[in-house]
């Protein structure tokens, strides 16, 4: 499988934070890193796909977040809160 080898540099806290979350789910750093950097580009590519939407049919509702929130069973976004 071809590898690609990155150098990366953290806060000392933050490099402990990280080797202890990935001790603790048994994963090496580079394969816990891997996972972190997919969640992020994946919350990436959604935030992009939804701001695109938005321009096209408009801003979705407090009412549609907190359905979708529901749906996905995550916290109610803030402002549908209110």
């Amino acid at each position: 499988m071809k590898v690609d080898k990155l150098s990366v540099s953290f806060a000392p806290d933050v490099g402990d934070a990280v080797r202890e979350a990935a001790q603790a789910k048994g994963s090496s750093i580079s394969a816990w890193l891997e996972d972190a950097a997919a969640a992020k580009l994946r919350a990436q590519a959604l935030a992009e796909y939804l701001q695109e939407w938005e321009a096209q049919h408009g801003a979705l509702s407090e009412d549609e977040l907190a359905k979708a929130a529901a749906e996905l069973n995550l916290a109610v976004p803030t402002s549908a809160a209110a």
